[in-house]
């Protein structure tokens, strides 16, 4: 079994907003939402701790994820009663919540917090042990919205947060996201200087294209992209397309693979269309498309967004926990990817990323 770094789980919000009690089984939490039906992922989750560690995955960026919409209107259209809040006040409070529900996880000995270089070494040196210890999680957030100025992102560093993206979907009150397009705001510009001072690192999935080129004409820092496919063979905005690879390439970032149907197969049909028609090979198709335009297997890692609003219902065929994310280890080798290589992917690249870029001390 491979060691996994998985860069994007939003634990936080599954536990606070699903109502999911991540310490139990994954079959617990489907035999508990077995008579739910607000939701097609209810009963379909992939993801616990203890499946986690079943799956391999030793650190995991942990996300804070709300939304600032004054134009929410939860029950119509896009927005969302469990994501979307009127005002960034409300987004903050509910964001600290999400906080402290890993500090209290910490508390709990459930997980580890890696919030330094030194912290990370010293978890990567058990991962190999009989029994390898608590799931390390960085704290990240997706959407810079529980930010509420941004003098505030030193209150967030000091709660141990160490990775941002600046929008999730639509217009943030910082840059525009998927749905959305233009460049950053005022606002956005401020944060980055703020996140340059700090040692932020910048999380650019989700980002518009012109404000994605923005961050990396204006901010010198780290960044990655957590969770994000290739538009050459998904098309949609929300992919990326190959002049934006390559920039981050040369940026020294790493792309993490998602799981998300409607990311890997061209055409697919939230709601409609068959997991069954998609298999897990599609995401090795776009780790070999990111490989062919580095020349290398360095940029590439896993950054798998389960349970990130949907479950087995928008999974590929063959992944029904996070578990089976260990299966694309043989499709790898099949491929010619040599065990270094799997290695470098599956948690190689983001250790090295990781280990550079996160502060030497608190």
């Amino acid at each position: 079994m491979k060691p996994i770094i998985d860069a994007h789980l939003d634990l936080a919000w599954n536990a606070l907003h699903w109502n999911r009690d991540l310490t139990k089984t994954v079959d617990e939490v489907r035999q508990y939402e077995s008579p739910m039906h607000d939701h097609p992922a209810r009963g379909r989750a992939t993801v616990t701790i203890p499946e986690l560690h079943k799956a391999g995955v030793r650190v995991c960026l942990g996300t804070v994820l709300v939304r600032s919409k004054p134009e929410v209107v939860p029950a119509e259209g896009f927005s969302r009663r469990d994501l979307d809040y009127q005002n960034q006040t409300i987004a903050h409070c509910v964001g600290r919540g999400q906080a402290a529900y890993y500090h209290t996880l910490e508390e709990l000995g459930e997980i580890q917090l890696i919030r330094t270089s030194a912290d990370l070494q010293a978890h990567a040196e058990h991962w190999q042990d009989e029994t390898p210890g608590p799931l390390g999680v960085i704290m990240a957030m997706e959407g810079a919205d529980p930010i509420r100025i941004p003098k505030q992102a030193k209150l967030w560093w000091d709660l141990g947060l160490r990775c941002v993206s600046l929008s999730h979907y639509r217009q943030g009150p910082y840059a525009p996201g998927t749905g959305s397009t233009g460049p950053l705001t005022d606002a956005g510009r401020a944060l980055l200087g703020e996140f340059a001072e700090l040692g932020m690192i910048v999380d650019l999935t989700h980002c518009s294209e012109p404000a994605f080129f923005e961050v990396l004409d204006r901010f010198a820092g780290p960044v990655l992209a957590s969770h994000n496919m290739c538009r050459d063979l998904t098309p949609g905005e929300r992919q990326f397309s190959n002049q934006q690879i390559e920039a981050l390439i040369a940026r020294g970032a790493v792309i993490g693979m998602a799981f998300d149907a409607w990311m890997l197969q061209p055409g697919w049909r939230i709601g409609e269309s068959d997991p069954a028609s998609v298999s897990i090979e599609a995401a090795a198709n776009h780790v070999d498309h990111i490989c062919q335009l580095a020349g290398n297997a360095q940029h590439v890692g896993i950054g798998s967004d389960l349970d990130g609003g949907y479950g087995t219902e928008q999974t590929p065929r063959e992944l029904q926990s996070i578990a089976d994310l260990q299966k694309l280890v043989d499709i790898l080798a099949a491929r010619g990817y040599g065990d270094s290589d799997i290695d470098a992917i599956f948690h190689g690249n983001f250790l090295r990323f990781f280990l550079k870029h996160l502060p030497a001390e608190n």
